[in-house]
């Protein structure tokens, strides 16, 4: 199990978090203008790399807020939370 470090709240077992997929997602401006092609690739298609990885959790069982999280998808180290609108602490994403 994960010990997940909250921004608001501090370190929570993982069961009161729920995944919410890859960070820095971005909807495309006019959906209306895709094809389905294109409109799969935004709705499914998603990094799965081995190493540092950017995800979005909420804390529904605490303070039911969004943030980010870097963490390396071979270990589950977590090297990084920040807050939803704030860039990835520099070097934690593996760039």
């Amino acid at each position: 199990m994960l010990l997940i470090p909250c921004p608001w709240c501090g370190p929570r077992d993982e069961i009161e978090f729920h995944y919410g997929g890859e960070a820095h997602i971005t909807r495309p401006a006019n959906p209306d203008t895709l094809d389905d092609r294109a409109w799969a690739d935004y709705l499914f298609m998603r990094n799965n790399p081995k190493g540092p990885f950017a995800e979005r959790w909420v804390h529904n069982a605490g303070c039911r807020r969004w943030f980010n999280l870097v963490r390396d998808t071979a270990t589950h180290r977590i090297l990084a939370v920040y807050k939803i609108g704030e860039k990835p602490p520099r070097g934690s994403t593996g760039t």
